[in-house]
């Protein structure tokens, strides 16, 4: 008993060591979540960035129970309300990234840490906000950088499952999402595959030939054809054998949900179009590399395009170099709508301000490119009822910063999500932090 109790003892005041050390070595690497709004909140003095309604100077934004309830230059502030002295600030509504595995992708290297891709090729019934870690230490550098709402995808197959709204905040991934079904994903079969898969496109030993542009496609007709006879029948009070790949079809073949389709090349993306018309569904190309080649039926079928980098190399040799970066502003002048995400990895939805801060230097006006990450894809993926621009009775989801967010040498100061007071700690200024403290520390014992 008496070393049954020492050894007690001993774990005790190990334990007592461990969570002296964690607030600095381990606590401070990471975000610490913060409650739901409990008091009105109301910020003065700033410039007010609202996207649909203007710009307003010297303006007050008021925060109730997590929506925005006033805004503007004459607002009642109620009685217990906190006030936040934001003049000299600018407010702008958090960035929306259309196209992000954050939550779902930690560290590439490490497989289990990743869970994007599904195995078969009609995963309709996959939901990605179910596999997102609230915990992952992308959330926190992402929303450093003014993603504060991301579409966190699925991946492989043809038809992938659905991507999820996600508000970047909260304990779990149930109090993260906003809308765990909010656009299915196809990805475009190839025209052009190679045909057989491995190293180099070949493999060692027997070769597997894979089915044809004309066969993949001809597999999307005919689940598309099966779930909606599903929906008749269920519709018609037969009894079927439920299935969860049909029954997650249904709000999409009803057109309460969007297709995003991804597509590169112009012969895919007319495809797509084709292929949509004739099912009846909305659809949003995505990927959109030669969008500009078919930017009057893009127009003409009021389709949107949501680009997946303006940061990129040219994909053909006779491209300029600029291909990527000018896109935008290409496709705007021909009157295409579209938004700009940050990329499929989550290590670049931090990078989103920045692919639309090159389209701006590269002839975007800077107010579309703003919509771009903001209005844009929340119009397209039917979320623009709360969040994407400041206006009252949308959520309280924005930036506080020095500048345009767009713009690398401006400083994101504070982010609220949904009425709440961000923490704005992440892992890379921990590191920041840590490190300057190293050189600190060594300075002094230099010059002592």
């Amino acid at each position: 008993m008496a070393t049954r109790a020492r050894a007690a003892g001993m774990a005790c005041a190990a334990l007592a060591v461990l969570w002296a050390i964690a607030p600095v070595e381990i606590g401070a690497q990471v975000r610490m979540t913060v409650p739901p709004q409990s008091q009105p909140v109301a910020l003065t003095g700033a410039t007010i960035h609202t996207v649909t309604s203007g710009v307003i100077e010297n303006g007050t934004i008021l925060l109730e129970n997590g929506l925005i309830t006033a805004i503007g230059t004459d607002v009642d502030i109620p009685a217990g309300a906190r006030v936040v002295n934001a003049a000299g600030k600018h407010i702008y509504p958090g960035l929306i990234d259309a196209f992000s595995t954050v939550g779902i992708a930690e560290i590439g290297a490490v497989d289990v840490s990743n869970d994007v891709n599904e195995l078969g090729d009609f995963n309709p019934n996959v939901r990605a906000d179910v596999a997102v870690n609230a915990e992952s230490r992308h959330i926190g550098t992402t929303r450093s950088a003014g993603v504060l709402t991301t579409l966190t995808t699925p991946g492989g197959g043809l038809v992938s499952g659905m991507s999820s709204a996600m508000a970047l905040e909260g304990w779990s991934w149930e109090e993260m999402s906003m809308q765990s079904a909010a656009a299915l994903n196809v990805n475009w079969p190839n025209p052009n595959p190679r045909r057989f898969r491995g190293f180099g496109g070949f493999r060692f030993g027997p070769q597997e030939e894979q089915p044809s542009y004309e066969e993949q496609v001809q597999q999307l007709k005919d689940f598309f054809a099966e779930a909606r006879a599903y929906r008749d029948a269920v519709a018609a009070g037969e009894e079927v054998r439920s299935d969860s790949r049909y029954l997650a079809m249904i709000p999409v073949i009803d057109g309460a949900i969007p297709v995003v389709v991804a597509a590169d090349d112009a012969a895919q993306i007319n495809d797509a179009i084709t292929w949509a018309q004739e099912e009846g569904v909305r659809i949003v190309i995505r990927g959109g590399q030669d969008a500009i080649h078919v930017a009057d039926r893009l127009v003409a079928e009021d389709i949107p395009v949501i680009l997946t980098s303006t940061m990129a190399a040219p994909g053909r040799q006779y491209e300029g170099y600029d291909g990527a970066y000018s896109m935008p502003a290409r496709l705007h002048e021909a009157g295409v709508r579209f938004a700009i995400s940050g990329g499929s990895g989550s290590l670049y939805s931090n990078r989103l301000p920045f692919e639309a801060g090159v389209a701006v230097a590269f002839g975007l006006p800077e107010e579309e490119a703003l919509k771009a990450v903001t209005i844009n894809p929340a119009q397209f993926l039917g979320l623009d009822d709360r969040i994407g621009s400041l206006e009252p009775g949308k959520q309280a989801t924005f930036l506080i910063t020095t500048g345009t967010p767009l713009d690398m040498t401006s400083d994101i100061e504070q982010a609220y999500i949904q009425g709440r007071e961000l923490d704005m700690n992440d892992i890379q200024k921990h590191f920041f932090e840590k490190y300057m403290e190293k050189v600190r520390q060594h300075m002094r014992r230099v010059i002592s």
